[in-house]
């Protein structure tokens, strides 16, 4: 009894069309992994994109010229044996022509003996083997009869007769003079063939009328030759292919071999090594291109190292000043309090000039806050004291300390919190002042328009952004809204007294914690701030669960609800936001 495979069921053959096509689709993701690696390979390299080129173009024309060499050779090979066929089957048939001329029979068998003899005689009369066949010509009837007689009598040859085509006979019928074509002579019964050339004329017999006498050459010796011929040139092509393809390789080893040293001793330079240089040897061009490019690299290292100790100057400098600004500031502060305290019992002028002071004395001391703040950024000084919290107690305190403002300047504030809490590690003074950066700097230029602000978050980061709908700023201006002291309009005036740096450490705090503060704006449309930290430390941001670019189909707010909304999101009106100054005194 013979144990057979067991017939696949239904369920079997669901189970393995799912394991097929994944099994074609990591297929194909292999496949189209490896193509492009190649394609990388391929464009990141020049040396092999020039020695592709070359073989590309080396191979075509090797192809070309020796294809065109190849079929030179065959014609010059084929008509130099035709023309001396031809030459011979021409003196074989006067030469018969003159022994039927000359011959005294005058019955039919004495004519089928003289066929019997003359054709062998024939086909031993050329430069190499050839076939006779000797034919009589359809027509009138003539006087005697002889059979038609060919030196291919054998049975494994008896079909050579049926090369001779009814256009040949035609041909050479009409035309009364040589006529030849080129055959395929078959020299097995397995469909062997071999090129060959059949060449036919008329002859007259005395007493029989008209014959037509062919010879079948057999031109497979030149059509070896070709063959030999081809593949020298096939092998003299590969030959030089590769010999052009290792020469290419070569030149652009040399050429290339700097460059590449170039490039890594730049990276190297890019990456904050400064004493690399390259290796000199030699006085070409590529030497000269190696001291060109490290005299470059001593002069960068040079004036990096210049510009590194002057900003060193610079933050200490700042760093110093305002440390020491700060002991003749208290002094200042203590005398101006004094005086402010006594302001009413001054006369109008001097009165305004305390209340001048003490606000002017309270920008002071902010611009110093904020240098010595970017002086810790600039030094790596700045640290981050993270703890985990709910984001939205942090946004709900930065739009209560900005809300007496936005009273004072009739700008609404719409804030969207979501109903769950959103907790990440964050600093909560580090983001607070953030958003209270940003919120300021909304409703200085909201123009009385709404400024709305939204807080979301995903599984691996937490996002707020704010939006007005004020004044806006071009593409330019948002590339510059991060630098320091930066101003789009210098003409414009402040009314909040702000410092020109708030956006500068707002940005190197959204970096202290791995995040990004990016900004969108159109003129007339107002501007976006976008917010994105990571809610955990460590974490590699990869997208925002806010968008940047806020919908233009979404209608903006323009005027203050008359019925309170639900707890989202929360609306908070900035008359009911206590003044926390007045609090404070």
């Amino acid at each position: 009894m013979t144990a057979g495979r067991a017939p696949v069921t239904g369920e079997g053959q669901a189970a393995v069309a799912p394991r097929r096509a994944r099994t074609l689709r990591l297929a194909g993701l292999r496949l189209r992994r490896g193509v492009r690696g190649l394609v990388h390979g391929f464009r990141a390299s020049l040396q092999i994109r020039v020695i592709t080129s070359t073989l590309v173009v080396g191979i075509l024309a090797v192809a070309v010229l020796g294809g065109f060499l190849s079929d030179r050779i065959r014609d010059g090979l084929y008509e130099q044996r035709v023309a001396q066929v031809l030459e011979e089957t021409a003196r074989s048939t006067e030469a018969a022509q003159a022994t039927f001329s000359a011959s005294t029979a005058s019955t039919g068998p004495e004519l089928q003996t003289l066929f019997y003899d003359l054709v062998p005689a024939l086909a031993l009369g050329g430069s190499g083997e050839r076939e006779v066949f000797l034919r009589r010509s359809p027509g009138d009837v003539p006087p005697l009869l002889v059979n038609d007689v060919s030196t291919t009598n054998e049975v494994s040859r008896a079909d050579l007769g049926d090369l001779i085509t009814e256009e040949l006979r035609r041909a050479v019928r009409d035309a009364r003079a040589q006529q030849w074509m080129p055959v395929a002579i078959p020299v097995d019964e397995n469909g062997t063939v071999v090129p060959g050339v059949l060449v036919g004329s008329v002859v007259e017999v005395p007493a029989a009328g008209r014959y037509e006498l062919y010879y079948l050459y057999d031109v497979s010796a030149e059509q070896q030759t070709l063959t030999f011929v081809q593949q020298v040139l096939a092998l003299a092509g590969v030959g030089l292919v590769l010999l052009v393809g290792g020469m290419t390789w070569l030149v652009t080893r040399q050429a290339v071999r700097p460059v590449r040293s170039a490039a890594r001793v730049a990276e190297r330079l890019a990456d904050g090594h400064l004493t690399e240089r390259m290796r000199v040897t030699g006085v070409d061009e590529m030497a000269t291109l190696a001291r060109s490019f490290n005299e470059m690299a001593e002069s960068l290292q040079d004036q990096i190292a210049r510009m590194e100790e002057l900003s060193h100057l610079q933050r200490r400098f700042v760093s110093d000043v305002s440390h020491e600004l700060r002991t003749p500031l208290t002094t200042v502060r203590m005398a101006a309090e004094v005086i402010h305290a006594s302001r009413d019992g001054l006369d109008p002028a001097a009165r305004r000039s305390a209340e001048l002071l003490t606000a002017q004395l309270d920008r002071f001391e902010a611009l110093l806050a904020d240098l010595l703040e970017i002086s810790r950024f600039d030094a790596g000084a700045a640290m981050l004291d993270a703890e985990r919290r709910d984001v939205r107690d942090v946004v709900t305190a930065a739009v209560e300390q900005v809300g007496p403002l936005a009273e004072r300047r009739g700008v609404w504030l719409s804030v969207d919190l979501p109903e769950q809490a959103t907790v990440a590690d964050v600093d909560p003074r580090r983001v607070e002042r953030v958003l209270r950066n940003l919120l300021v700097n909304a409703v200085e230029h909201a123009e009385g328009q709404p400024v709305e602000v939204r807080l979301a978050g995903d599984a691996e980061a937490v996002a707020v952004t704010v939006r007005d709908h004020g004044v806006g700023m071009t593409a330019e201006e948002a590339e510059h809204v991060f630098d320091r002291f930066w101003r789009a309009d210098p003409a414009r005036a402040r009314t909040t007294g702000g410092t020109g740096l708030g956006l500068a450490i707002s940005i190197e705090d959204a970096h202290l914690h791995g995040g990004w503060l990016e900004v969108w704006g159109r003129p007339g449309r107002g501007a976006s701030f976008r917010l994105t930290v990571p809610r955990r430390a460590g974490i590699t941001l990869t997208s925002s669960p806010l968008p940047l670019v806020p919908d233009p189909a979404a209608p903006a707010l323009t005027a203050q609800p008359t019925v309170p909304a639900p707890a989202r999101p929360q609306e908070l009106d900035p008359a009911a936001v206590p003044d926390l100054d007045r609090l404070e005194a």
